[in-house]
């Protein structure tokens, strides 16, 4: 018997040592490798990773989604350690009156303009609480509650992971254009950018103090996906369906508060920090990788239109909303 697993075992190994890469493999594999170091930023990562999508293709496509979950939420927790948890619950008050009037503002259109653009409710619905909340966290949260289909759940998250990208790039240079401190940037992204991790992304190269806000702010948000959920069972009637919690951000909080409160671990929360930004830059070169042309031609017009429209309107609220602020 112990022969005959040793023989398995020895033929595993020589089919594993004997396979050849494929130039697609090697391509991504090395591009990821290089997204790990401090010569790529965020928008460049994305960059990358589209480029990749559209003329190689990603080789471990199928992978992908848990790859970016799981890496976001250590990118997250990391980035915790350089935070001070005093100054980041000052800017997560500030942040609240934003948060609040936003979101019900956010879905209450949504839902109108995905009823009058004839879209189909339920993708309808996971586009405009992915724009109000926290993207594609919040679409995979919403998606089994109202028992969506594969199809409805990939072009709302199609149509948000688009945006984002747009957004990664274009919002540093719209806070420059109008002059906003770092407080004001970091409410602002972490209000209307979709997703978290193109929330940090933008933020982290706006400035430190930026990124503060930004992510203590967006996690706050993201905290609003209980309660939401809570209205999805209502409008759709699936009542007793599962939710699913963000506990990562218990996490956050908790790094947040050793780096404040004790010193060993702020003595070396700035290797925690280095190692969060890079696997957040890899956490962006993957989304990228995954927005193909087939996810792309999914979406089609009238749900961009709808979650472009939401976007404009609660990017344009909100910088008139921070634009009020003192800096």
């Amino acid at each position: 018997m112990n022969q005959k697993i040793l023989a398995t075992t020895a033929k595993a190994k020589k089919q594993l040592l004997d396979r050849s890469i494929t130039t697609r493999e090697l391509i991504f594999l090395l591009a990821a490798v290089f997204c790990l170091s401090p010569l790529i930023t965020p928008p460049i990562a994305l960059l990358m990773g589209l480029l990749i999508a559209q003329f190689i293709g990603h080789p471990y496509l199928r992978l992908n989604h848990n790859a970016t979950h799981i890496l976001l939420q250590v990118s997250v927790v990391g980035l915790g350690f350089g935070m001070n948890l005093t100054t980041a619950l000052h800017a997560g008050r500030e942040g609240v009156l934003f948060t609040i009037v936003s979101i019900i503002g956010t879905l209450t259109i949504g839902i109108l303009m995905g009823k009058f653009l004839k879209i189909e409710k339920r993708t309808s619905f996971l586009i405009s609480a992915g724009t109000a909340i926290c993207g594609g966290s919040a679409i995979a949260a919403i998606a089994p509650v109202i028992k969506a289909e594969e199809n409805q759940t990939s072009v709302a998250i199609g149509t948000i992971f688009l945006l984002n990208a747009v957004a990664l790039f274009l919002f540093p240079i719209i806070g420059h254009m109008f002059h906003l401190s770092q407080t004001q940037f970091g409410l602002w992204s972490a209000i209307a950018i979709h997703d978290t991790s193109s929330v940090v992304g933008a933020a982290s190269k706006y400035g430190a103090n930026a990124l503060e806000v930004a992510t203590t702010v967006k996690l706050a948000r993201a905290l609003w996906i209980i309660p939401v959920v809570f209205f999805s069972t209502f409008v759709f009637n699936n009542h007793g369906s599962k939710i699913k919690i963000p506990y990562f951000i218990g996490l956050f909080v908790l790094a947040m508060a050793m780096s404040t409160y004790v010193p060993l671990v702020a003595k070396y929360s700035h290797y925690f920090t280095v190692f969060a930004k890079a696997t957040l830059t890899l956490t962006l070169f993957l989304i990228g990788c995954g927005l193909n042309h087939k996810l792309l031609q999914r979406v089609g017009p009238r749900p961009l239109v709808q979650g472009s429209v939401l976007w404009i309107i609660i990017s344009t609220t909100a910088l008139v909303a921070v634009l009020s602020l003192a800096k």
